[in-house]
């Protein structure tokens, strides 16, 4: 009997040596260490991470679909810079995954997440008193990545780590939070949040939570007005 044909493999070691590569590069990016419109040099990269340059592409072509890698023909690698239009898509999308986190953390009751939630809760007000915006963006990660564990929803979690990414959302918190006001004001809103979900009032925190997503992307958008009428 014939032998069924089968597609040729990639060496097991290639493979892990490409997810090891994408998985510090999209560390490097979402943190900020590589900046928007930085160039990605195969070679430049090859000799960084001291491996060849075939897990270096594949590494880029994988973050290049996860959007945050802009490749552009016969000019070279770039850390992607999303539009308005695509950020604004990507919040749309982010405020209805993050309701649903919140309301389903909700209906589960007193779980281990809602405590951690209000020890979140208790060292952002102090970081906002401080006026340590830099403690408060940490805490803010903190605050969203709780409800969504919390939500206890797999496959929920995964669109949103892949959200995540693509937002790169570390450098644009940052912006957001610059605005005038806005810390104290995110601080309340995650207060309400907090508050209906021990409240175990599922819709009213989907609300408020779909709310607060709202207004960190309108206060995202004018923070990056503001930049560019700087430069």
């Amino acid at each position: 009997m014939q032998e069924p044909d089968h597609p040729a493999r990639r060496p097991l070691q290639q493979t892990s040596m490409q997810a090891k590569v994408a998985e510090e590069l999209r560390r490097m990016i979402i943190s900020g260490e590589l900046p928007p419109r930085s160039s990605l040099s195969e070679m430049t990269l090859s000799q960084t991470f001291g491996v060849s340059r075939t897990p270096i592409r594949e590494a880029l072509k994988q973050l290049q679909i996860e959007g945050l890698v802009e490749v552009r023909p016969r000019v070279g690698t770039f850390v992607a810079v999303p539009s308005r239009r695509e950020i604004t898509e990507l919040f749309q999308m982010k405020e209805l995954l993050e309701g649903a986190a919140a309301r389903l953390l909700a209906f589960r009751g007193n779980v281990p997440e809602v405590e951690r939630l209000a020890a979140n809760m208790s060292a952002a007000d102090e970081a906002v008193r401080a006026g340590d915006s830099e403690q408060y963006e940490k805490l803010v990660h903190d605050f969203h990545e709780l409800i969504m564990v919390g939500a206890d929803n797999s496959k929920l979690e995964a669109h949103y780590r892949t959200l995540m990414n693509q937002l790169a959302y570390a450098r644009l918190v940052r912006t957001s939070l610059s605005q005038p006001g806005r810390l104290s004001e995110s601080d309340h809103e995650h207060h309400r949040v907090l508050d209906l979900i021990r409240a175990k009032d599922g819709d009213g925190a989907e609300r408020v939570m779909r709310e607060h997503v709202r207004r960190s992307h309108q206060a995202l958008m004018a923070g990056m007005d503001d930049e560019r009428f700087k430069d």
